[in-house]
């Protein structure tokens, strides 16, 4: 098992990538907050909670109150959200209460959130159970929901107390979302890791076979460099917004197809591939290093098919969250293993970077 620190000026905690983690997870719990409190919750979804459920509470003395939202970025709203909040109302949470949030991105996302307003602020645990989840989105305190004009436009800032990711659970995960979620490794490689990413490319077999050590391996890089960046910018004031690498493009596609065609992932992998081409046209990278990185893309691809209008998707980048006063902000790699924030990108050169997408994306990759 390995242990990555976060330490920001608002939290201090571990992040731990190993196995067997679920099935201990109550004594492990433990050490951090001492005796259990009197209301545990778990927001889970019922497809996670089917395999690993048994494995979860087999720890606990007393079983946590378990709350379930279904999958799918269409539950992702502040509906389900409210939801949610009266459950744990009239099961007598209180500000002494904990929420585990037991699931992929969408889980630890709306529980983070959950979390950060249930009785002004209670703490929680992030135990995601996809590769995205754990290498992402359960680390840096980011939480929130969408909106219909934008992804994660509502939320908060709420660190979890520890985050568990258990790589034994990755067994049950369907190729598609593994392939998915080491999108972000590879985006942490190019972003802030050039070790990362040649592991990546001269390790992909082992990596796509599951081999748990080259599993930890990439977990563990993409975790650090994370949880680096980070502790260097909490609120993304600055250097956080490299992490932002393919999203710009990435949830413009999502909000494009009504977040029902792509995983996360599958998004963030094309919108890399439109940064990367925007980088090659404006120098920031080299034709050589351009192809060597769309290559390792595809390698963990495929990506899907899309068939979509350029102009639609340009369009949608306007609701990105990183754009302020109008300016739109797009983060292009400076080589391999760096990456910087611009904000001069034209809507010709956006245009010409959906285009080659798009015009990949109509099925050659698929």
């Amino acid at each position: 098992m390995q242990t990555i620190r976060v330490e920001t000026p608002s939290a201090k905690y571990n992040v731990m990538a190993g196995s067997g983690l679920v099935e201990s997870l109550a004594p492990r719990i433990e050490r951090i907050v001492g005796k259990l409190p009197r209301r545990v919750f778990v927001l889970t979804s019922a497809p996670i909670w089917g395999l690993w459920g048994q494995a979860f509470l087999g720890s606990f003395a007393e079983a946590p109150i378990a709350m379930f939202l279904p999958p799918g970025e269409e539950h992702k709203t502040l509906k389900s959200v409210e939801g949610l909040l009266r459950q744990m109302a009239r099961a007598g949470g209180d500000r002494g209460s904990l929420l585990i949030a037991f699931g992929g991105g969408i889980v630890g996302d709306v529980g983070g959130f959950l979390a950060s307003i249930f009785m002004r602020g209670i703490p929680y645990i992030q135990v995601p159970t996809t590769f995205l989840a754990q290498v992402d989105s359960s680390v840096g305190g980011k939480t929130g929901v969408n909106l219909p004009e934008g992804k994660n436009l509502v939320g908060a800032f709420h660190h979890p107390l520890a985050v568990f990711a258990d790589i034994g659970v990755l067994a049950t995960l369907p190729d598609r979302e593994l392939r998915a979620g080491l999108m972000e490794s590879v985006k942490a490689g190019i972003i802030r890791d050039r070790a990362l990413t040649r592991f990546m490319e001269e390790h992909a077999e082992e990596v796509l076979g599951r081999d748990p050590k080259s599993l930890e391996k990439v977990i563990a890089a993409s975790i650090r460099m994370k949880a680096g960046v980070v502790n260097l910018d909490e609120r993304e004031n600055g250097l956080r917004m490299i992490l932002n690498f393919g999203h710009t493009v990435g949830h413009a596609l999502e909000q494009a197809t009504h977040y029902k065609t792509l995983l996360h992932g599958e998004a963030v992998g094309w919108g890399m591939v439109a940064a990367l081409h925007l980088a090659r046209e404006r120098g920031t990278i080299s034709r050589a290093q351009f192809s060597r990185l769309e290559k390792l893309i595809h390698l963990y691809g495929p990506l899907p098919a899309l068939k979509l209008h350029t102009a639609k998707v340009a369009a949608a980048t306007g609701g990105d969250k990183k754009n302020v006063g109008g300016v739109r902000r797009f983060v292009l790699p400076v080589g391999i293993g760096d990456a910087g924030v611009v904000e001069d990108v034209t809507p010709a050169e956006l245009e010409a970077a959906v285009g080659y997408v798009l015009a990949q994306a109509t099925g050659k990759y698929a």
